[in-house]
Protein backbone atom coordinates (compact mmCIF):
# COMPACT_ATOMS: atom_id res chain seq x y z
CA UNK A 1 0.00 0.00 0.00
CA UNK A 2 1.61 3.42 -1.12
CA UNK A 3 2.41 5.31 2.50
CA UNK A 4 0.82 8.80 1.40
CA UNK A 5 -2.33 6.87 1.10
CA UNK A 6 -2.40 5.68 4.20
CA UNK A 7 -1.18 8.92 5.81
CA UNK A 8 -4.61 10.06 4.10
CA UNK A 9 -6.74 8.22 5.71
CA UNK A 10 -4.94 8.26 9.09
CA UNK A 11 -5.03 12.26 8.12
CA UNK A 12 -9.09 11.42 7.53
CA UNK A 13 -9.74 9.49 10.85
CA UNK A 14 -8.02 12.39 12.83
CA UNK A 15 -9.83 14.91 11.16
CA UNK A 16 -13.40 13.48 11.13
CA UNK A 17 -12.89 12.04 14.88
CA UNK A 18 -12.33 15.81 15.94
CA UNK A 19 -15.25 17.05 13.89
CA UNK A 20 -17.39 14.08 15.17
CA UNK A 21 -17.23 15.55 18.54
CA UNK A 22 -16.42 18.81 18.07
CA UNK A 23 -18.53 19.97 15.17
CA UNK A 24 -15.45 21.55 13.07
CA UNK A 25 -12.37 20.98 11.61
CA UNK A 26 -12.28 18.44 9.18
CA UNK A 27 -12.28 20.64 6.05
CA UNK A 28 -9.84 22.81 7.32
CA UNK A 29 -7.27 20.15 9.13
CA UNK A 30 -7.72 18.28 5.46
CA UNK A 31 -7.22 21.39 3.55
CA UNK A 32 -4.51 22.53 5.25
CA UNK A 33 -2.43 18.92 4.30
CA UNK A 34 -3.13 19.05 0.74
CA UNK A 35 -2.24 23.04 0.52
CA UNK A 36 0.80 22.33 1.94
CA UNK A 37 1.05 19.68 -0.56
CA UNK A 38 1.15 22.72 -3.37
CA UNK A 39 -2.36 22.15 -4.81
CA UNK A 40 -4.19 24.78 -5.69
CA UNK A 41 -7.03 25.96 -3.27
CA UNK A 42 -10.11 24.77 -5.88
CA UNK A 43 -8.52 21.90 -6.08
CA UNK A 44 -8.28 21.33 -2.37
CA UNK A 45 -11.37 21.97 -1.58
CA UNK A 46 -13.14 19.96 -4.44
CA UNK A 47 -11.08 17.14 -2.82
CA UNK A 48 -11.89 17.45 0.80
CA UNK A 49 -14.99 18.13 -0.42
CA UNK A 50 -15.92 14.98 -2.24
CA UNK A 51 -14.08 13.00 0.86
CA UNK A 52 -16.76 14.73 2.80
CA UNK A 53 -19.85 13.39 1.34
CA UNK A 54 -18.72 10.22 2.27
CA UNK A 55 -17.65 10.81 6.14
CA UNK A 56 -20.17 13.33 6.67
CA UNK A 57 -22.95 10.92 5.49
CA UNK A 58 -21.65 8.32 8.53
CA UNK A 59 -21.19 10.70 10.89
CA UNK A 60 -24.66 12.08 10.01
CA UNK A 61 -25.91 8.73 10.74
CA UNK A 62 -24.09 8.16 13.70
CA UNK A 63 -25.26 11.20 15.36
CA UNK A 64 -28.81 10.17 14.36
CA UNK A 65 -28.55 6.88 15.86
CA UNK A 66 -26.80 8.75 19.43
CA UNK A 67 -30.13 11.21 19.40
CA UNK A 68 -27.90 14.50 18.97
CA UNK A 69 -30.08 15.61 15.80
CA UNK A 70 -32.62 18.25 16.28
CA UNK A 71 -35.20 18.06 13.96
CA UNK A 72 -36.00 21.85 13.37
CA UNK A 73 -32.84 22.96 13.57
CA UNK A 74 -31.72 20.02 10.97
CA UNK A 75 -34.28 21.99 8.60
CA UNK A 76 -33.26 25.37 9.17
CA UNK A 77 -30.39 25.19 8.34
CA UNK A 78 -30.64 22.42 5.43
CA UNK A 79 -31.71 24.37 2.19
CA UNK A 80 -30.03 28.01 3.01
CA UNK A 81 -26.74 25.55 3.72
CA UNK A 82 -27.05 23.88 0.21
CA UNK A 83 -27.75 26.89 -2.04
CA UNK A 84 -24.68 28.82 -0.17
CA UNK A 85 -21.98 25.41 -0.75
CA UNK A 86 -23.48 25.28 -4.49
CA UNK A 87 -22.84 29.27 -5.19
CA UNK A 88 -19.61 29.34 -3.18
CA UNK A 89 -17.87 26.32 -4.89
CA UNK A 90 -19.02 27.38 -8.35
CA UNK A 91 -17.70 31.30 -7.60
CA UNK A 92 -14.43 29.80 -6.49
CA UNK A 93 -13.62 28.30 -9.43
CA UNK A 94 -13.75 31.22 -11.11
CA UNK A 95 -12.11 33.46 -8.60
CA UNK A 96 -9.44 33.39 -6.21
CA UNK A 97 -11.06 32.72 -2.74
CA UNK A 98 -7.85 33.84 -0.46
CA UNK A 99 -8.88 37.12 0.08
CA UNK A 100 -11.93 36.48 1.89
CA UNK A 101 -9.78 34.20 4.89
CA UNK A 102 -8.28 37.01 7.15
CA UNK A 103 -12.00 38.29 7.90
CA UNK A 104 -13.47 34.73 8.53
CA UNK A 105 -10.56 33.97 10.85
CA UNK A 106 -10.96 37.67 12.81
CA UNK A 107 -15.03 36.12 13.01
CA UNK A 108 -13.55 33.08 14.60
CA UNK A 109 -11.30 34.64 16.45
CA UNK A 110 -14.28 36.28 18.31
CA UNK A 111 -16.67 33.52 18.40
CA UNK A 112 -13.71 30.97 20.00
CA UNK A 113 -13.66 34.02 22.70
CA UNK A 114 -17.16 33.54 23.68
CA UNK A 115 -17.12 30.44 23.56
CA UNK A 116 -14.83 30.32 26.45
CA UNK A 117 -16.12 32.74 28.65
CA UNK A 118 -19.72 31.07 28.73
CA UNK A 119 -17.95 28.08 29.44
CA UNK A 120 -16.87 30.19 32.77
CA UNK A 121 -20.61 30.84 33.82
CA UNK A 122 -23.67 29.46 33.73
CA UNK A 123 -25.86 30.21 30.89
CA UNK A 124 -29.65 28.18 30.66
CA UNK A 125 -29.45 26.33 27.03
CA UNK A 126 -31.88 27.78 25.07
CA UNK A 127 -33.00 27.02 21.59
CA UNK A 128 -31.63 29.48 19.01
CA UNK A 129 -34.71 30.52 16.32
CA UNK A 130 -33.61 33.83 14.50
CA UNK A 131 -30.89 34.10 11.95
CA UNK A 132 -30.27 30.78 10.97
CA UNK A 133 -30.79 30.76 7.75
CA UNK A 134 -28.86 33.18 6.89
CA UNK A 135 -25.90 31.81 9.15
CA UNK A 136 -26.27 28.79 7.04
CA UNK A 137 -26.05 30.16 4.07
CA UNK A 138 -23.33 31.86 4.57
CA UNK A 139 -21.51 29.30 6.61
CA UNK A 140 -21.75 26.86 3.74
CA UNK A 141 -20.63 29.83 0.87
CA UNK A 142 -17.39 30.69 3.44
CA UNK A 143 -16.89 26.79 3.36
CA UNK A 144 -17.12 25.90 -0.16
CA UNK A 145 -14.50 29.02 -0.52
CA UNK A 146 -12.07 28.48 2.10
CA UNK A 147 -12.43 24.27 1.65
CA UNK A 148 -14.05 24.52 5.33
CA UNK A 149 -15.49 26.15 7.66
CA UNK A 150 -19.33 25.19 8.01
CA UNK A 151 -18.67 24.15 11.14
CA UNK A 152 -16.66 26.46 13.00
CA UNK A 153 -18.88 29.03 11.93
CA UNK A 154 -22.40 27.56 12.02
CA UNK A 155 -21.46 25.26 14.86
CA UNK A 156 -19.45 28.10 17.04
CA UNK A 157 -22.15 31.19 16.65
CA UNK A 158 -25.27 28.58 17.28
CA UNK A 159 -23.63 27.48 20.38
CA UNK A 160 -22.09 30.88 21.04
CA UNK A 161 -25.79 32.49 21.25
CA UNK A 162 -26.64 29.40 23.72
CA UNK A 163 -27.94 26.31 21.79
CA UNK A 164 -27.42 23.18 23.62
CA UNK A 165 -23.98 22.05 22.39
CA UNK A 166 -25.29 18.11 21.97
CA UNK A 167 -28.02 19.46 19.36
CA UNK A 168 -25.91 21.92 17.49
CA UNK A 169 -23.19 19.36 16.72
CA UNK A 170 -25.53 16.50 15.39
CA UNK A 171 -27.62 18.75 13.70
CA UNK A 172 -24.62 20.72 11.83
CA UNK A 173 -23.27 17.38 11.31
CA UNK A 174 -26.05 15.73 9.34
CA UNK A 175 -26.35 18.86 7.49
CA UNK A 176 -23.21 18.88 6.24
CA UNK A 177 -23.19 16.05 4.04
CA UNK A 178 -25.80 18.03 2.04
CA UNK A 179 -23.72 21.00 2.39
CA UNK A 180 -20.64 19.06 0.78
CA UNK A 181 -22.90 17.14 -1.49
CA UNK A 182 -23.68 20.66 -3.20
CA UNK A 183 -20.50 22.12 -3.42
CA UNK A 184 -18.78 19.34 -4.76
CA UNK A 185 -21.61 19.58 -7.76
CA UNK A 186 -20.52 23.01 -7.86
CA UNK A 187 -17.03 21.80 -8.29
CA UNK A 188 -17.80 19.12 -10.59
CA UNK A 189 -20.12 21.74 -12.98
CA UNK A 190 -16.65 24.11 -12.90
CA UNK A 191 -13.41 22.32 -12.87
CA UNK A 192 -14.61 18.68 -12.46
CA UNK A 193 -13.21 16.47 -9.45
CA UNK A 194 -10.08 14.47 -9.73
CA UNK A 195 -7.70 13.43 -6.90
CA UNK A 196 -9.82 10.35 -6.42
CA UNK A 197 -6.90 8.04 -4.54
CA UNK A 198 -6.67 10.95 -2.52
CA UNK A 199 -10.53 11.45 -1.78
CA UNK A 200 -11.10 7.29 -0.89
CA UNK A 201 -8.22 7.43 1.26
CA UNK A 202 -9.49 10.46 3.24
CA UNK A 203 -13.01 9.49 3.41
CA UNK A 204 -11.88 5.93 4.13
CA UNK A 205 -10.44 7.06 7.66
CA UNK A 206 -13.25 9.37 8.25
CA UNK A 207 -15.77 6.29 7.54
CA UNK A 208 -14.24 4.83 10.77
CA UNK A 209 -13.55 7.67 12.79
CA UNK A 210 -17.50 9.20 12.47
CA UNK A 211 -19.23 7.04 14.81
CA UNK A 212 -16.63 7.41 17.70
CA UNK A 213 -17.01 11.03 17.42
CA UNK A 214 -20.86 11.04 17.37
CA UNK A 215 -20.56 8.51 20.75
CA UNK A 216 -18.18 11.32 22.06
CA UNK A 217 -20.16 13.97 21.47
CA UNK A 218 -23.09 12.70 23.78
CA UNK A 219 -20.70 11.26 26.40
CA UNK A 220 -18.25 14.48 27.00
CA UNK A 221 -19.51 16.69 29.42
CA UNK A 222 -20.62 20.39 27.57
CA UNK A 223 -18.51 22.34 29.95
CA UNK A 224 -15.09 21.02 28.56
CA UNK A 225 -16.63 20.76 25.80
CA UNK A 226 -17.02 24.50 24.55
CA UNK A 227 -13.78 24.61 26.40
CA UNK A 228 -12.04 22.59 23.45
CA UNK A 229 -14.02 23.79 20.90
CA UNK A 230 -13.43 27.61 21.84
CA UNK A 231 -9.42 27.20 21.72
CA UNK A 232 -10.11 24.65 18.47
CA UNK A 233 -11.25 28.00 16.87
CA UNK A 234 -9.21 30.82 18.14
CA UNK A 235 -6.22 28.33 17.11
CA UNK A 236 -7.48 27.44 13.41
CA UNK A 237 -8.11 31.24 13.24
CA UNK A 238 -4.78 32.82 14.70
CA UNK A 239 -3.07 30.00 12.40
CA UNK A 240 -4.61 31.17 9.10
CA UNK A 241 -3.96 35.35 10.13
CA UNK A 242 -0.25 34.45 10.89
CA UNK A 243 0.10 32.95 7.52
CA UNK A 244 -2.07 35.61 5.60
CA UNK A 245 -0.11 38.63 7.53
CA UNK A 246 3.83 36.76 8.35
Amino acid sequence: MDEHLLYYALAGFAAQLVDGALGMAYGVTASSLLIGLGLPPAVVSSTVHAAECFTTGASGISHHMFGNINKGLFFRLLLPGVIGAFLGAYILTQLPGDEIKPWIAGYLLLMGVILIVKSTKSFPPKSVTTHIRPLAFFGAFIDAIGGGGWGPIVGSTLMARGNPMRETVGSVNAVEFFVTLSASLGFLLGIGIGHWDVILSLAAGGVVAAPIGAWACKHIPQRPFLIVVGLVVIGLSIRTLVKTFA
